[in-house]
C-alpha cells in the first residue's frame, strides 16, 4: 500500500479523504503535517518509519492529563506513524513576532506557560538532558559536521579532548542544579498564541528531565530570530519572580552555560542539516547563532569553554563553512 493510501485509510475513520487536507509549515525533522479542513478540523502528523510516533504519544497524553495546554491525540496508528491530533490554528510567537507584534507581552505569556510547564510532573521515562548529553551533542555537530565542512579535514584528537573538558567545567551548575521537565525547542516557533489567552504547546516529543533555565534560555536567544533586548530582560525578570525557589545567581550561571552549549551544538546542526538532510536553507540562521555564540562565551560561566574554543579555533574561522550555499 502507498504513503497516500495509508494516509487516505486513516482519514476515512473520521469521514476525511486527501482532497481534505492542505499542507502545514515542516520543521526540521523528517515529520510532515497536513491540516484537515473538514468534515473534522485537526492536524495530520505524518511520521513514517522509520520515525517512531510512540514517544511522542506518551507524552502528548501525559502533558494533556496534567493540565498542560498541548494538543490533544484524537486518532493514532502508531505501527505506520500517522497521528491526528486537535487543531491549534496558525498563530505561532513565530508568525506574530515576525508580523511586528509587540515581543514584551507574548514573551511574558510564554514565559508564564513554561513556569506552568515547569510546575508539571514531568513524562515518565523521558531521558536527562544534562551535562553528559548536552556535552556529547554539542561535540557531534562540532567536530563530525562543522569542523570538516570548515577545514576539509576531520579535527585533532587533542582539539576534540580539549572542549570536552571545557563543556565539562562550563556545565558543572547544570549537572549540579535544579530539575525540572524540559521541552529542548521552548522557542516562538513551537508556541501558539490561542484565542483565551493561553500559550498552545507543540513539538515536545524530545521532552527530558535537566535544568529550568535551558528553555527560558531557548526562548529568549532565540537562533531563528532577533529577541529585543529589553523584551528579553522583561521576561527573564518575570520568571525568575515567578520561581522564588531558584537562587538567582546560580540561575544566571547555568542560564549563561546552558547558552553557549546550545549556540555552539545549533551553529554545527544548521551545516548537518545542509550535508546529510539536503536542507541547505537553515544555514541562514547561521550567522545569528555565531553571534549568539559569540555573546554566549563571553559570559563569566561561559570561560571554560571560551579558553578551549580560543585554542582551536580562531575567530575568524566562526560562522557557517565556506562554500555551503544557503
Amino acid at each position: 500500500m502507498t504513503r497516500d493510501a495509508q494516509i487516505a485509510a486513516f482519514l476515512a475513520r473520521h469521514g476525511a479523504t486527501l482532497a481534505d487536507t492542505e499542507p502545514l509549515a515542516q520543521d526540521a525533522s523528517f515529520r510532515r503535517y497536513l491540516r484537515v479542513r473538514r468534515p473534522i478540523r485537526a492536524v495530520l502528523m505524518d511520521a513514517p518509519p522509520p520515525e517512531d510516533v510512540r514517544p511522542f504519544l506518551q507524552i502528548a497524553r501525559h502533558l494533556y492529563a496534567q493540565g498542560l495546554t498541548v494538543p490533544e491525540i484524537l486518532d493514532a496508528d502508531p505501527d505506520i506513524g500517522l497521528v491526528l491530533e486537535a487543531d491549534f490554528g496558525d498563530a505561532l510567537l513565530s508568525t506574530l513576532l515576525d508580523a511586528g507584534e509587540p515581543a514584551e507581552p507574548l514573551l511574558n505569556r510564554a514565559v508564564d506557560a513554561l513556569v506552568q510547564w515547569q510546575r508539571a510532573e514531568p513524562p515518565p521515562g523521558v531521558p536527562a538532558w544534562d551535562h553528559v548529553p548536552m556535552t556529547a551533542t554539542a561535540l557531534g555537530t562540532l567536530f563530525d559536521w562543522w569542523w570538516p565542512a570548515r577545514y576539509g579535514a576531520p579535527a585533532p584528537a587533542g582539539a576534540r579532548a580539549d572542549v570536552e573538558a571545557g563543556l565539562t567545567e562550563m556545565l558543572r551548575p547544570v549537572a549540579e542544579g535544579p530539575r525540572c521537565g524540559v521541552h529542548r525547542d521552548w522557542f516562538a516557533g513551537n508556541l501558539l498564541s490561542l484565542p483565551d489567552g493561553g500559550v498552545g504547546i507543540i513539538d515536545f516529543q524530545t521532552a527530558a528531565i535537566g535544568h529550568p533555565a535551558y528553555d527560558l534560555m531557548s526562548l529568549l536567544q532565540d537562533a531563528r530570530r532577533d529577541i529585543p533586548e529589553r523584551a528579553a530582560a522583561s521576561a527573564f525578570a518575570r520568571y525568575l519572580a515567578a520561581r522564588p525557589d531558584l537562587d538567582p545567581e546560580a540561575f544566571k550561571a547555568a542560564y549563561q552555560a546552558c547558552a553557549a552549549q546550545r549556540h555552539l551544538r545549533v551553529a554545527g546542526q544548521w551545516v548537518r542539516l545542509a550535508l546529510r538532510d539536503h536542507r541547505p536553507q537553515y544555514l541562514a540562521y547561521g550567522p545569528r547563532t555565531w553571534r549568539l555564540l559569540r555573546d554566549a562565551l563571553a559570559q563569566p560561566a561561559a570561560a571554560p569553554l571560551a579558553a578551549a574554543l580560543d585554542r582551536w579555533i580562531p575567530a575568524a574561522d566562526r560562522g557557517n563553512p565556506p562554500g555551503l550555499a544557503t
